[in-house]
Parts: structure tokens; C-alpha cells; sequence
């Protein structure tokens, strides 16, 4: 179903709010950064700011929202006979660019790192996205996929998916994340049916 103007302006709008916060943090400090100061540099009330987050931290997090039920969808339209290892690493290489294509997106892992509230938003958040992704590898059409191998192929792809962020932080986003992510998937090849000894 196509996306309505109404929703679209609201996705702009969140999408705005989130460069505005993500600059602040940046220059002030998470912490030291109030909602006020967030909806005075966006140019609205903090009443506003509300109407589009419930808190200072939700703001921090809206595209990584999004992308994850991207990633969800994705999953679920890949084709039958491909192998969940295989779909997970399709996947997420097709939203690499698009998860880390900007500035921001470097500010904001560099933010959560640093900041613990953060930190343990995003653990819960990540804990979510694993039980999502884990379900949508469940019951792609055509698999038989038991909930046990479903979870240790989320996680591994999860733990793919940290170790290039956290290298890419540390090259000042001058790492090729793709070529990361296929090494981290060929590094760590996971097969959802292991032979009974």
C-alpha cells in the first residue's frame, strides 16, 4: 500500500527532529542536551517534539526503528529455497549503504557508545530486533526452520553486524563495510544443519 502525504511528512519531520538531536548531542552532550533545546533548533514547541517521540532517548533511535522493520520485511520476501545464513547476509548487505551512508550515522554509534543510557536502550532495542528477525526466519514460506537454529543464526549475524560497526567507528567511517560484513559472514559461516555425531 502506497504511503500516504500525511505519513511522508511525518516521516520528514521525525527524520529532521533526529539530525537536529543527533547534532546537539554531538556539540553539547547527550545529557546536557534538554527536549527544549532539541524543539527550540528544530524551530517547534516541546509540546511538538512530543507528538513525534515520547522521549529524548526515541529520538536517538528512529532510523534504526525503521531499518529493522525494513530488514523484517526483506527477509520475508526472500526467496524459499535460499538458506537462512545466506538470506540474513543478503539482507543486510542491501541495507548496509543505507543504514551507513552518513555523518550521522557515525555521530550516532559514536554517541551510543559513549553514552550508557544509550547503550542499554539499544541492548533492549537489539533484543526486539532478534526476536523479530528470528520469527520472519521462522516462517519464511517453504522453511522448517526450529526456533533454537533461528535464534543462533540472528545472533551470529548480530554479532556480525556489531563487529563492523564498532571497526567502522574506529576508521572514522572510512571502512568498507560491505567487504566487512561479507568477511564477518564468511568468517563466521553458520550451518543451520549440523550433522548428528
Amino acid at each position: 500500500m502506497k504511503e500516504g502525504l500525511r505519513e511522508r511528512t511525518r516521516r520528514a519531520v521525525r527524520a529532521e527532529l533526529a539530525q537536529v538531536a543527533i547534532d546537539l548531542f554531538a556539540r553539547q552532550g547527550f545529557d546536557e542536551t534538554t527536549v527544549e533545546d532539541i524543539a527550540r533548533a528544530a524551530g517547534m514547541t516541546k509540546r511538538s517534539f512530543f507528538r513525534y517521540f515520547p522521549t529524548k532517548e526515541d529520538v536517538v533511535f528512529d532510523g534504526i526503528d525503521l531499518t529493522g522493520e525494513n530488514v523484517v520485511a526483506d527477509i520475508a520476501a526472500r526467496p524459499a529455497d535460499e538458506r537462512p545464513w545466506e538470506c540474513l547476509h543478503h539482507v543486510l548487505q542491501a541495507w548496509q549503504e543505507e543504514i551507513h551512508a552518513s555523518e550521522q550515522a557515525l555521530a550516532t554509534i559514536r554517541l551510543i557508545e559513549a553514552t550508557p543510557a544509550l547503550a542499554g536502550r539499544l541492548h533492549q532495542r537489539r533484543t526486539e530486533w532478534r526476536r523479530r528477525v528470528s520469527d520472519a526466519l521462522q516462517h519464511r514460506p517453504g522453511t522448517d526452520l526450529d526456533p533454537y537454529t533461528a535464534d543462533l543464526l540472528t545472533n551470529a549475524a548480530t554479532a556480525v553486524l556489531d563487529a563492523v560497526s564498532s571497526q567502522w567507528a574506529r576508521s572514522d567511517g572510512n571502512a568498507n563495510r560491505p567487504a566487512l560484513l561479507d568477511q564477518g559472514f564468511n568468517q563466521i559461516h553458520v550451518d543451520p544443519n549440523p550433522q548428528q555425531e
